[in-house]
């Protein structure tokens, strides 16, 4: 039987639409899910193949996408956003985990020296919510919002200890309709078909292809020992050890924190000897962080979405899917302190009728993004990762600032660049930037390193950190952005901002240069301050969402 692919899956599963189900979100779903596998970007005629969508349509789902600020268009590929980690987001903040459990486990990590995750039961599968990863020639690459099959995990056999006869059962069916795991697209595909007990790695000769113990076999010891390993099972040389981490009101696997690491540094005997006590003694005080959190404080629910979407329809008319995009944002209305919601909050927080609501959430449903409970709410799953969050997890600063760097380049026709202060506070890097095609021109490539007193990017740096700051960084401090005339090489200005992350603090500046020629002092404040300012802003809004629930570098 042919391995089934993810756009087979979705299919099937349009096979079986509900009447009231909202065909634009079934289909805008789709587009999400297809860039999402991609990495992140694909061509409109590449997703025209991919969700057997017409052009036409492809066309109008990425423009309201676009709209949306969760998609942009970079020559002729779409690109998905950090604006559309915001969905993710809404089930990281509703599900706590990672706000309360994520500080342990990167604490764990640098004590060990070793990657640190921690992932939740998806139907048959694991999904990771939270990576501490080690910066090495030889780690781990799997993201937040990364799917693997139970079978080839370490948590897999832990959470399939909880599992009834129904989820055996459909882990049975779906492991006789994609032997190669071709629906899994972050891990590599089987080499060759296995039964549904094999606990075969993903290429013949590894130390797993042989091993005896089938899954239900695993299962049974995590379930006897209350941890579990995986030697080898994802691939050659990957190694982990995994504990489940107790919900202390039901005693049920809340998430399973994992130690990963590869057999040059750790054979599977050796986790469990080396690594297994500590990784006990971690999920311990997880276990207590839990039990002692106070109740969450629901955060504001957002706001005039309703408003805005009626707004963004008129504007544009038939090329602006309303329905698309009202649907996308009834996953917003869930967060922190409203992880289930009945329809009439979701009503509420949205500003749409209950019905338009009640549509959006039976879709939603049907494609596995939300969960109905016996109480009459609504909640989300972790599938909603699957739109858009896991290429963008692993971002850093500069990527995630070139494409607003280079939309202030071409507004204001001079060069911009992103630099960072360097370790010892004397220098600072460029770490992004972007052209013109001008005559003459700033040319500094991504890496130079210039001094810091002497830029205005290092002005704006040090001004947040220097102590005592002297009298020039007091100014650039109180007026919010810094401008030096011909003091790094004749006929060169520039002007700086500062990118403030989450917390307030300075992580990078921003910069325009000129030639004096072109430009006087005053059309540098009142032509280009302004337009630095606003980038800025974007790159701060894009780099709060990114690193709400990651890490983001600044270099």
């Amino acid at each position: 039987m042919p391995a089934m692919t993810a756009v087979d899956a979705d299919a099937r599963a349009g096979a079986g639409t509900p009447g009231e189900a909202v065909g634009p979100l079934v289909r805008g779903v789709a587009v999400l899910r297809r860039l999402t596998e991609a990495g992140g970007t694909l061509s409109p005629s590449a997703l025209e193949r991919a969700t057997g969508l017409a052009r036409s349509t492809v066309d109008r789902i990425t423009g309201t996408l676009g709209r949306m600020g969760y998609v942009r268009l970079d020559g002729r590929d779409v690109v998905v956003t950090p604006r559309v980690m915001e969905l993710g987001n809404a089930y990281l903040a509703a599900l706590r985990l990672p706000a309360l459990l994520d500080a342990r486990a990167d604490a764990l990590a640098d004590e060990l020296d070793e990657s640190v995750s921690l992932a939740v039961a998806d139907r048959d599968g694991i999904r990771f919510i939270h990576q501490a990863t080690r910066r090495r020639a030889l780690s781990v690459s799997f993201r937040i919002g990364d799917l693997l099959p139970a079978e080839r995990t370490a948590p897999g056999a832990l959470f399939a200890t909880e599992w009834t006869e129904p989820d055996w059962t459909r882990w049975r069916e779906r492991r006789a309709e994609d032997v190669q795991d071709a629906s899994f697209p972050a891990v590599p595909p089987r080499a060759q078909p296995t039964d549904d007990s094999s606990c075969t790695a993903s290429s013949p000769g590894s130390p797993a292809d042989s091993c005896a113990d089938s899954f239900t076999e695993r299962v049974e010891r995590a379930r006897r020992d209350g941890w579990a390993v995986d030697d080898q099972l994802i691939e050659p040389g990957l190694v982990a050890v995994s504990v489940p981490v107790r919900d202390p009101g039901t005693g049920r696997v809340a998430c399973v924190a994992s130690v990963v690491s590869h057999t040059s540094r750790h054979s599977a005997a050796d986790l469990r000897t080396s690594l297994l006590p500590r990784l006990r003694t971690a999920v311990k005080a997880m276990e207590t962080d839990l039990r002692t959190a106070p109740a969450p404080e629901p955060g504001p629910a957002p706001a005039g979405l309703a408003t805005w979407t009626t707004a963004s329809k008129h504007e544009l008319g038939r090329d602006f899917v309303e329905s698309l995009a009202r649907g996308l944002t009834v996953l917003t209305a869930f967060g922190e302190g409203r992880s289930a919601l009945p329809l009439t909050e979701v009503a509420r927080a949205t500003g749409l009728s209950r019905a338009t609501a009640r549509r959006a959430l039976l879709t939603h449903e049907h494609l596995g993004l939300v969960a109905a409970l016996p109480d009459r709410t609504f909640t989300l799953t972790p599938r909603v990762l699957d739109l858009g969050f896991p290429p963008l997890s692993r971002t850093t600063l500069p990527r995630l600032a070139e494409p607003h760097l280079r939309a202030l380049a071409d507004a204001v026709r001079e060069p911009t660049a992103l630099a960072v202060l360097t370790s010892d506070g004397e220098e600072i890097q460029y770490t992004a930037g972007a052209g013109t095609s001008r005559v003459l021109t700033v040319r500094i490539t991504v890496g130079t390193r210039l001094p810091a007193t002497a830029t205005s990017l290092g002005r704006v740096l040090l001004a947040d950190t220097a102590a005592p700051p002297s009298p020039t960084l007091t100014e650039v401090r109180s007026q919010g952005y810094a401008l030096v005339d011909e003091e790094l090489e004749s006929g060169l200005r520039s002007i700086a901002v500062p990118v403030r992350d989450r917390t307030g603090r300075t992580v990078a500046a921003l910069n325009v240069s000129t030639h004096a020629a072109r430009r006087t002092l005053r059309d540098c404040v009142h032509d280009l301050l302004p337009a630095l300012h606003a980038t800025a802003d974007h790159i701060q809004r894009d780099l709060h969402t990114a690193s709400r629930f990651t890490h983001v570098p600044p270099s």
